[in-house]
């Protein structure tokens, strides 16, 4: 039993070392923002390079997932009416493996304000990391990432939200 018990722990900590581990991290805090395209059902596009000179804060979620639950809930409480009239800061909402058609079914749920990109075959979440989720960017006006989160807390949150009116002032 004792062995039993070691032996999960041992895997309970590898899994939690593991998932914190940076090499999951393909951007990382001083890395130029990757270029991306987001391709909405229609086809129309949204560039990356269209943001130029912004604050951007790229959040990756999935509709299942119950960590970005919560963090979406906090983007529209706190977020979101703080910064959605800064013509300074673009708040791209990515979800990942979603289609618009999806979104749209999901915001109806879920009454956002704010706009939901998709992405629908991993591809953006691909240019940023290579698993979990969910995850936020904040790249600064030198398109620079200056923070970056995953998963979710109110602290980590809160830390967002600072990091957010720091680099609007800059």
């Amino acid at each position: 039993m004792k062995k039993f018990l070691f032996i999960t722990f041992s895997l309970l900590l590898a899994c939690v070392a593991w998932s914190q581990n940076d090499s999951n991290d393909i951007v990382k805090v001083g890395d130029a923002m990757p270029a991306f395209t987001i391709v909405h059902d229609d086809g129309t596009q949204l560039t990356s390079s269209s943001l130029k000179g912004k604050v951007i804060l790229v959040n990756l979620f999935a509709t299942w997932c119950p960590p970005c639950q919560k963090e979406l809930a906090a983007v529209k409480d706190q977020l979101w009416p703080k910064y959605k009239d800064n013509k300074d800061f673009v708040l791209l909402v990515i979800g990942r493996e979603h289609t618009d058609a999806d979104l749209t079914k999901y915001n109806q749920k879920k009454g956002f304000a704010f706009p939901l990109y998709p992405d629908k075959n991993r591809a953006i979440f691909n240019a940023f990391a290579k698993n979990l989720i969910p995850r936020s960017y904040l790249i600064g006006k030198d398109g620079k990432v200056v923070y970056t989160s995953k998963g979710y807390t109110d602290q980590e949150f809160a830390e967002l939200m600072k990091q957010i009116e720091g680099a609007l002032k800059k």
